[in-house]
């Protein structure tokens, strides 16, 4: 979820993942992807979608999202998104969020941002999602400046 012109799909490919699926807002970052892959970009789905109403064609059992949920400050839209991600991922499945830490910045990119420990977070995805661990990184911009993330393993339970 937000994968655009992030490098993780690279590192999946590499790794020999396959039935990868790349979503992402914005046409001009899944491009960039697309076209950093060469002819590898040929075996993954790229998916040009808002989170809050995506609709993917099957099940899928990993969500990776670094750094969309966070944008995502009213409670409609918060909602919207777990509900796409309740409907996409099997149960079984596996949920890795990372999102600003509560000694995080309140803005982003000039956007307001919401903040969560691994517990808020957990609350806020609601019962179907246990909790496995989390851990917290400061991420340096590059600008230089530090920027407190949380990272947290979900499990789907139903």
């Amino acid at each position: 979820m937000g994968g655009g012109a992030s490098l993780l799909v690279d590192r999946l490919i590499e790794r020999g993942f396959t039935n990868l699926t790349v979503v992402d807002v914005s046409a001009a970052a899944l491009k960039l992807s697309q076209e950093r892959l060469g002819p590898r970009a040929d075996g993954v789905h790229w998916l040009q979608a808002d989170a809050r109403f995506l609709k993917l064609p099957q099940p899928i059992d990993l969500w990776h999202d670094r750094a969309v949920f966070h944008f995502l400050t009213g409670p409609e839209d918060q909602a919207a998104y777990v509900g796409s991600l309740l409907a996409a991922l099997r149960p079984g499945g596996h949920v890795v969020m990372a999102t600003f830490a509560l000694d995080g910045p309140h803005k982003c990119s000039g956007l307001d941002v919401a903040r969560y420990s691994p517990e808020t977070l957990a609350v806020t995805l609601g019962d179907a999602f246990a909790l496995v661990r989390s851990s917290e990184h400061t991420h340096l911009t590059p600008a230089g400046l530090p920027q407190r993330f949380s990272y947290s393993l979900f499990h789907r339970i139903g």
